[in-house]
């Protein structure tokens, strides 16, 4: 099996969830500086480049992210490219795709891609996410994860 790794590099200039501290790297030993070793301080929302979001974070029903099982975050993952001009992932969208109830595992390469390759660290609020009906489109067909290509599956101001 091929792993491919799409996790963003950690730095201050990643962007963050209006609202949620920025990341703050701090050296606090330096062996320029007479110390035995180098030490890093970091501090940061776990809400950050690329993540997991637990059940936890919209439900509060104590599944945190230590109870998800390693069966359902690794393997066979479907990866589609929806094309640029696809403003939501609605369940119309998702009609086009490939997917079938076979695929358990669902990633998103979008338009907001481009955000990343153009370094932007001002936060979008017109990402592209996965809509009401398109989430119950993916859970009908028992689908189990699902990533997209920016710092949430929801769109911005969706409750």
């Amino acid at each position: 099996m091929t792993i491919y790794d799409i996790s963003l590099t950690i730095s201050p200039t990643l962007p963050t969830w209006p609202g949620d501290p920025p990341l703050q790297i701090k050296q606090i030993e330096s062996m320029d500086k007479g110390a035995h070793d180098n030490v890093t301080h970091m501090s940061a929302s776990v809400h950050l480049g690329t993540h997991v979001d637990a059940p936890h974070h919209f439900l509060n029903d104590g599944r945190t992210i230590e109870q998800l099982s390693l069966e359902v975050l690794t393997g066979p993952c479907y990866v589609t490219q929806l094309p640029d001009g696809i403003e939501a992932i609605t369940s119309e969208v998702l009609d086009r795709t490939e997917i079938t109830s076979e695929m358990k595992r669902v990633l998103f390469g979008t338009s907001n891609s481009h955000y990343w390759a153009k370094n932007e660290s001002k936060f979008q609020t017109d990402f592209v996410a996965i809509t009401e009906d398109g989430a119950e489109w993916l859970v009908e067909r028992g689908v189990q994860l699902v990533g997209v290509d920016y710092l949430s599956v929801a769109p911005y101001g969706d409750s």
